[in-house]
């Protein structure tokens, strides 16, 4: 059983790119990416770093507006497909005209044109700092998203090595972002300890805790989340591929739900990992005996915690009801 409709909260769009979209774009531009893909074709990587590496080195290929409009098309189109009804996608200006605010508009304008232009499926944008950049370049992140904020950017976020830095050196960014009127996330307890998602509330006072499954070894904290309606963007097939865990069995999902933390499923960077919505779903159910039940609970939770606005929203739990 694959339940559907699906939003997902947690994916970003570089890491979205299907192997092939971006061996095409690379023949195009006459770009050498051998050692980003292993002999299978597959994106090559062994550990955390080595897969941030390849990455970014697999987005030398992303170079004009028109190149995100292609990939948004592509990524738009293969999550509708896998019965995903809304998504909220990170995006990086770092990426995306190197934070050049006038280059940003540019591609946010030929990203946000392509996804009206597929249909059955909404998008908004989470526009997303790198913390192994630093904390200036969040700054400039922060006021690219502050001021292309409205109906399509509706989200502020951080990605990228949580062993860099600490959350606190990058509160200005997400205070820029608040008061422009964006919904919060940061990607927080993957590989950082528990402390990092307790920090990361602290000084950056998110809504979405990006990940999060580590806070499970301090019950404190567990109690925290739940208290306060934290909501965790669980991506356990991530997870288990980047070696969090060895094995879905081991992954923590059912004790944070079963502890009252708000979660949802996503599958953060799909081609990476080997993944899709509808696997994330089906191995949820054949590991823990989810059902339909289930899988419209954590669904409900998405809507109510998606950066949308009121109609979309009430929408979106319409089309959830039973």
């Amino acid at each position: 059983m694959s339940f559907s409709p699906k939003i997902e909260l947690h994916l970003h769009l570089e890491g979205a790119a299907p192997p092939d979209f971006v061996r095409r774009l690379a023949d195009e531009k006459r770009v050498n990416l051998s050692r980003v893909f292993d002999e299978r074709g597959a994106y090559s990587y062994k550990d955390f770093e080595g897969f941030l590496r390849t990455y970014e080195a697999a987005t030398q290929v992303l170079r004009t507006p028109e190149d995100y409009a292609r990939l948004t098309r592509e990524v738009l189109e293969r999550s509708r497909d896998q019965g995903v009804i809304y998504t909220e996608i990170f995006l990086s200006p770092d990426f995306c005209g190197g934070r050049d605010l006038s280059a940003w508009r540019e591609y946010l304008g030929a990203i946000e044109e392509a996804a009206s232009a597929v249909d059955g499926i909404a998008m908004r944008g989470i526009v997303t700092c790198i913390r192994h950049f630093g904390p200036d370049k969040a700054r400039q992140t922060a006021r690219c998203a502050a001021e292309t904020a409205g109906a399509f950017v509706t989200g502020f976020g951080m990605g990228g090595n949580e062993a860099m830095g600490t959350a606190r050196d990058f509160a200005w960014a997400f205070d820029c972002a608040r008061e422009a009127g964006l919904g919060l996330t940061s990607h927080a307890g993957e590989f950082g300890r528990p402390a990092s998602v307790r920090d990361t509330l602290d000084h950056l006072r998110v809504s979405r805790v990006g990940h999060g499954v580590r806070a499970i070894e301090d019950p404190a904290l567990v109690e925290r989340l739940a208290r306060e309606g934290i909501v965790l963007e669980v991506c356990p097939g991530s997870n288990v591929a980047l070696g969090l865990y060895a094995k879905i069995e081991a992954h923590p999902v059912e004790r944070l739900l079963a502890a009252g933390v708000d979660i949802t499923v996503s599958t953060d960077d799909p081609p990476f990992f080997h993944t899709t919505m509808r696997d994330e779903y089906d191995a949820l159910e054949r590991v823990f005996g989810w059902g339909e039940d289930h899988f419209r609970v954590i669904n409900q939770t998405a809507a109510r915690a998606a950066f949308c606005d009121a109609a979309t929203r009430e929408d979106l739990l319409k089309r959830l009801e039973p």
